[in-house]
């Protein structure tokens, strides 16, 4: 009889399963974006089973492209698929090393192969993810290095495929273009991730789990109120999803905070501590139509 693998055994054996548990945690919704997380390590279990049986088997490609806009949990997901890649035996270390346009790219001629190749040489085992990537590209400037960047990135992507794994990360429009800019890009990323943004019941969602991470809750009108400012602040400038949501939480503390510091002749019980209360939500600059943290002086941009 021939022998056999159990691939649900093998997924529990791997830590593969824990890791997709722990991302379904952590990020509320972006159901396709876990769908082709879980087929991206079906495929790499299978491929493993595979060489088991010594049967033809390539090494598959694993550059990416996160493709959405900010606070949608790219970074997150980048540190999940690192650790997926490493436990089942693709990278060694499964850290992940995440630059920018500046860290790459040089301001004189000479300065951006050793730039570009020491990032390279820290995400060996690992991620290198590049967020904004299309910054690497200018078009029409000549004293602008990033198309050096861009070929040292392209050599080792290929030469080094087994050592580490590139994810190039931004808005889905500019990425385009981007990959538009060179065709060697777009062939030798296999996997291309788009991130959608949350619905506003999503965002409350990972409201109410923050809150709830953090001992804090909403009083019993409170969560209307904060609907409404979900409402009210994506339709804003700057708005970014989960990271916009975390930071109007932080300011809620800021103003619970000084509500209870203001009557500090009281004791406080503990329901005190931990409860936002509408008031905390309505003083917000978002139900003035302006956009908190940002200088009312200056002219609100896309």
């Amino acid at each position: 009889m021939d022998s056999s693998i159990d691939l649900s055994a093998s997924l529990a054996e791997s830590g593969v399963a824990e890791v997709l548990e722990q991302l379904d945690r952590e990020l509320i919704g972006l159901k396709p974006v876990k769908t082709r997380i879980r087929e991206i390590a079906a495929l790499l279990l299978v491929d493993r089973a595979r060489r088991s049986f010594d049967l033809p088997s390539s090494a598959p490609s694993l550059h990416m492209s996160f493709t959405g806009h900010p606070g949608t949990g790219k970074t997150t997901v980048a540190n999940r698929i690192s650790e997926i890649l490493h436990r089942l035996g693709y990278l060694r270390k499964g850290h992940v090393v995440t630059v920018t346009r500046d860290d790459l790219v040089g301001q004189y001629v000479g300065h951006t192969a050793p730039k570009t190749r020491e990032m390279i040489k820290r995400a060996q085992g690992g991620v290198l993810f590049i967020d904004e990537a299309y910054y690497l590209y200018k078009p029409g400037n000549e004293r602008d290095y990033g198309a050096e960047a861009i070929e040292i990135l392209l050599q080792d992507m290929e030469r080094q495929r087994n050592d580490f794994v590139v994810i190039f990360a931004g808005y889905k429009d500019r990425m385009q273009q981007f990959y538009q800019s060179n065709p060697g890009l777009s062939s030798r990323v296999a996997h291309h991730i788009d991130f959608p943004d949350y619905s506003d019941a999503e965002l409350m969602a990972i409201a109410l789990l923050l809150l709830e991470q953090q001992s804090y809750r909403f009083a019993d009108d409170a969560q209307e109120v904060f609907a409404d400012y979900i409402r009210r602040r994506r339709q804003l400038p700057f708005f970014a999803n989960a990271r916009s949501i975390r930071n109007a939480l932080d300011r809620l503390r800021l103003r619970q905070a000084n509500r209870l510091f203001s009557r500090m002749d009281q004791p406080l019980s503990r329901d005190d501590l931990i409860t936002i209360e509408a008031a905390d939500i309505l003083a917000s600059r978002v139900f003035q139509g302006e956009v908190e943290g940002v200088d009312p002086a200056r002219p609100l941009t896309s």
